[in-house]
């Protein structure tokens, strides 16, 4: 059986920040959802040329990540 894979993709800025990450959560920043998803998944973060990256987690690694990073907004 195959996990269902999440592909975030991320875009800088050329200042290194955050321009535009998918599948971010409409209270968070791109920078804010960019540092709950390097703190969740650390080691599944692939930097590409062009000042772009990808996240590759599991769906339920995914909806986890999304939950703790609203809890936190919300607190």
């Amino acid at each position: 059986m195959m996990t269902d894979i999440a592909i975030i993709h991320v875009r800088f800025a050329s200042d290194g920040t955050v321009a535009e990450i998918s599948e971010r959560p409409s209270p968070l920043s791109p920078q804010q959802w960019f540092k709950e998803l390097s703190d969740a998944a650390p080691t599944l973060y692939q930097a590409l040329a062009g000042g772009r990256g990808i996240f590759r987690l599991s769906r339920q690694q995914l909806e986890s990540a999304r939950e703790k990073a609203l809890a936190g907004a919300a607190a």
